[in-house]
């Protein structure tokens, strides 16, 4: 069965730290461009980054450039977003996805995605 999960959610201050895992069974992750997507509540889903298959360039959403990081480890077949420097407004469920891109600027799927049931962040003091 192909599937990403994600997990590393919870609870944190802001400034704060987080690192979400995503971590794909059922495929080999190396082929794909990976990307990290988000929804508050009320709000609609947004992209937050994306690493490509290729040659690892990264890209990122404004709001979070300088904070979060993305990265992947091909053995494992995982890909983390690191997360600093949190705010509150970075609360929502993250999600991960295959086959994104960024276009002008924005993290987009390329393929209608199969989004789990993704891991909670909430920014809190």
């Amino acid at each position: 069965q192909v599937q990403l999960v994600e997990s590393g959610g919870g609870l944190v201050q802001p400034g704060g730290s987080l690192r979400l895992s995503c971590a794909a069974s059922g495929f080999t992750l190396d082929y794909y461009a990976i990307g990290w997507f988000r929804q508050a509540p009320g709000k609609e889903r947004e992209g937050v980054s994306c690493i490509s298959s290729s040659d690892g360039t990264t890209y990122y959403a404004d709001s979070v450039k300088g904070r979060f990081t993305i990265s992947r480890d091909n053995a494992k077949n995982t890909v983390y977003l690191q997360m600093n420097s949190l705010k509150p407004e970075d609360t929502a469920v993250y999600y991960c996805a295959k086959d994104c891109a960024s276009i002008g600027g924005i993290v987009v799927v390329t393929t209608p995605p199969d989004f789990g049931q993704g891991t909670q962040v909430t920014v809190s003091s």
